[in-house]
């Protein structure tokens, strides 16, 4: 009787565990980057801070305004996505960072955004940093590789999505030439829960 009894126990309580592991919060919380803080120029030329995105959720990318390669459908998926989210009546800020700083002044990052979407209110391109400063920024804070190729005049990038929590963490990251838009959505969601 002890036996069973006890055995009864443990199996009430490993399907309390379960139970409760399985139920979860449904937040994203794969990679827990913290991202340092940071003060580039927006599109607008107005300053734009991490504090500015504390307590907001958002999605950031990499691009930069000649790229002849992912830049454009990087972009245009951004634009996509900014378009799902407002459908959905989802509130979140998005980020493209500029890995051309050089060439890529806050007039040149609007004119190329503009192409992709006529509302750039919660979508905001960075520049006014050095290409040293981006490169360290990407590599420290969202672990992706930056670097100039001499031959073509291009830079290479990592192509994901990332989804940054209202802390200023990086909790997951997608393929941002194919995004999985209801996946960010979902994702989107649970952050703001």
């Amino acid at each position: 009787m002890i036996q069973t009894r006890n055995g009864f126990i443990l199996a009430a309580f490993l399907v309390c565990v379960l139970l409760i592991a399985a139920c979860g919060d449904g937040k994203p919380n794969k990679l827990q980057y913290q991202l340092e803080s940071f003060q580039y120029t927006d599109q607008e030329g107005n300053p734009k801070t991490l504090s500015d995105l504390k307590g907001k959720v958002w999605v950031a990318d990499f691009m930069f305004t000649h790229c002849t390669t992912v830049c454009p459908l990087l972009t245009a998926n951004m634009a996509e996505l900014q378009q799902e989210l407002k459908d959905a009546g989802i509130e979140a800020e998005l980020v493209s960072f500029s890995v051309d700083p050089e060439n890529d002044h806050p007039e040149a990052i609007k004119t190329y955004m503009s192409k992709f979407s006529d509302d750039l209110t919660n979508w905001h391109g960075l520049t006014g940093y050095s290409f040293d400063d981006i490169q360290s920024y990407g590599r420290n804070n969202f672990k992706m590789a930056i670097q100039k190729d001499t031959a073509s005049g291009q830079v290479i990038h990592g192509t994901s999505f990332f989804l940054v929590d209202q802390t200023g963490t990086v909790v997951t990251s997608y393929d941002g030439q194919e995004p999985p838009f209801d996946k960010i959505k979902k994702d989107i969601k649970a952050l703001k829960r």
